[in-house]
């Protein structure tokens, strides 16, 4: 694995020179492709420089080592620096997804337990939100449905990473929250004090970076145009501004009605229907390169129950990667990064599995 390096080394210079090239500032789309690709292989040089050196350090120990004993007691220490900076540059060196760089809508969707879903669908939205504050990201509600007890039945956010990092989008951490979340407690509802169990779907799709990476016919769009709603179908608009667009050859619908204005309905609906397009290509692509798709611990079917949520004990437990833990109010608000990680590093494991490293 590590061969590859030199020429992922040159790669970096040829983009570092393209870079500093003002022409490629004239497209936008290109030059945020080639700024994404150059922060990742900066992460790699930076890695691959720190272990040689220490490699370097650790023969020169040895050698003076031979001299004077000082030197040999930073044998052990370099010795296990030196694996350390390895592990890294090894996992850094895993193939990627190409879509981790991208941002992300996130779409939560009531399922078994009618009001007690709905309500749950708003505590993952609360909980998503509180996550993404946490890393610096920028959040936008694009579509909601609440419920008559103030969850939601459908709301879709759009999630988007800052600048600082290039390399690393939501997509790469939020990939993983794709299937059916079900949770265990006392719904609000409940009068005898029971613990129902009820489940809420959760669908996240990595945004195109522009309008041209998916392309879209305006032939092959059917557009309907109709008066929003609220709980209870109450009428919440006197215009026609909510909007129903249909992509005929595939048969998506999106449905939006969250602003007043039917133009930023029909803006938020092509957006979402893009990024539902882009995710329908990727699930192909992996279905035709069955060795690419083993090595993903993201599943697509999205029936998958992938974590459970217990309430009176506290506890939250991710089926996929075994991680259990009893912080689950903790979670709730956010503190969602071990989770995450595990699934990361299931990931990794996957893929160096299938390169037989």
């Amino acid at each position: 694995m590590f061969e590859q390096v030199s020429g992922l080394i040159n790669e970096h210079t040829e983009l570092q020179n393209e870079l500093a090239d003002p022409a490629l500032h004239a497209d936008a789309a290109r030059a945020k492709r080639v700024n994404r690709r150059y922060a990742e292989l900066s992460k790699i040089k930076s890695a691959h420089e720190h272990w040689v050196q220490l490699g370097d350090d650790l023969e020169a120990a040895r050698e003076l080592a031979k001299e004077d004993d000082a030197f040999a007691e930073e044998v052990p220490l370099l010795e296990t620096q030196l694996a350390e900076a390895q592990e890294k540059v090894r996992r850094l060196l895993i193939p990627r997804d190409p879509d981790d760089a991208r941002d992300v809508i996130l779409e939560i969707k009531g399922g078994e337990g009618g009001a007690e879903s709905a309500l749950f669908g708003a505590d993952l939205l609360r909980m998503y939100m509180h996550y993404a504050e946490s890393k610096g990201w920028k959040t936008e509600i694009l579509e909601k449905d609440e419920s008559d007890l103030g969850g939601y039945k459908n709301v879709q956010v759009a999630i988007k990473a800052n600048a600082s990092d290039p390399s690393q989008g939501v997509w790469a951490h939020l990939k993983y929250e794709g299937g059916v979340h079900r949770v265990q407690r006392v719904p609000v509802t409940e009068s005898q004090g029971r613990i129902h169990t009820s489940t809420t779907g959760v669908l996240v799709y990595p945004e195109p970076d522009e309008a041209e990476e998916v392309e879209i016919s305006q032939n092959d769009l059917k557009i309907d145009v109709y008066r929003s709603s609220g709980p209870g179908g109450q009428s919440v608009n006197t215009t026609d501004s909510a909007v129903r667009i249909t992509h005929l050859p595939t048969g998506i619908v999106v449905a939006m009605q969250n602003e007043k204005s039917q133009l930023q309905n029909r803006e938020a609906g092509m957006r979402v229907l893009r990024a539902r397009l882009l995710a329908r290509l990727a699930e192909e692509a992996a279905a035709e390169a069955s060795a690419h798709r083993s090595s993903q611990i993201r599943t697509m079917d999205r029936s998958e129950r992938i974590r459970t949520y217990n309430f009176p004990e506290n506890r939250i437990a991710d089926h996929r990667t075994g991680y259990k833990a009893y912080n689950l109010d903790q979670v709730m608000n956010g503190s969602m990064e071990p989770i995450i990680e595990s699934c990361i590093r299931m990931d990794e494991e996957e893929r160096l599995k299938a390169l037989g490293q």
